[in-house]
């Protein structure tokens, strides 16, 4: 099999990581060669958070090089457009349609764009989802990782994996119900 490639970013605090992490151990427990880096540099104080997952038949280097990537998972819109470079020219993206301002902004020495969406439109497949949004309805906003967790297991085709038996073992007692719900509904968005 071919080694895929995905692309997990969003700012500190965000969850990439465990979504990351939640997705190598489905993509473990389905006999695939996966391997799982992640960047987060000043993530404490809202910088960049990146994961990178590599799975197939027998992947190497757990690094995506640029313009490779078959899909890119924004949990936030800037960081989508700070990424971008990593997309295969046939890859898709989906984006969070949340906004976190970075200290340039909020100081006021930076502007945050006011179309990103628009703009990353002009450059690629992209899908926009309101995930933050879905899961404050849903009762908690943290869930807003595993609903893009399912939204990258419906975009990459791994809704065969038990999804909800990685979230069983992997996650408190307390949250499993609603992680299920959360990684369901992400599912059902793509």
């Amino acid at each position: 099999m071919e080694t895929k490639n995905i692309l997990l970013v969003g700012v500190g605090g965000q969850g990439t990581i465990t979504a990351a992490k939640l997705l190598t151990c489905g993509l473990m427990a389905s006999g695939y060669d996966v391997k799982m880096s992640e960047i987060h540099g000043m993530s404490q104080r809202g910088g960049s958070v990146s994961s990178q997952v590599r799975y197939g038949t027998d992947v190497q280097s757990p690094v995506i090089e640029a313009g490779t990537a078959d899909i890119i998972v924004a949990f936030e819109k800037m960081e989508a457009m700070r990424y971008l470079n990593y997309l295969k020219q046939d890859g898709k993206v989906i984006v969070n349609d949340k906004e976190i301002w970075p200290m340039p902004v909020i100081i006021g020495k930076a502007e945050y764009h006011p179309d990103i969406i628009g703009e990353l439109k002009k450059l690629a497949d992209v899908t926009v989802i309101d995930a933050s949004k879905l899961a404050i309805d849903l009762g908690n906003e943290k869930v807003t990782n595993v609903i893009l967790l399912g939204a990258i297991i419906k975009a990459m085709g791994l809704d065969h994996i038990d999804w909800d038996q990685i979230i069983q073992d992997n996650v408190k007692e307390k949250f499993v119900e609603l992680n299920q719900v959360a990684i369901r509904k992400g599912m059902d968005l793509v």
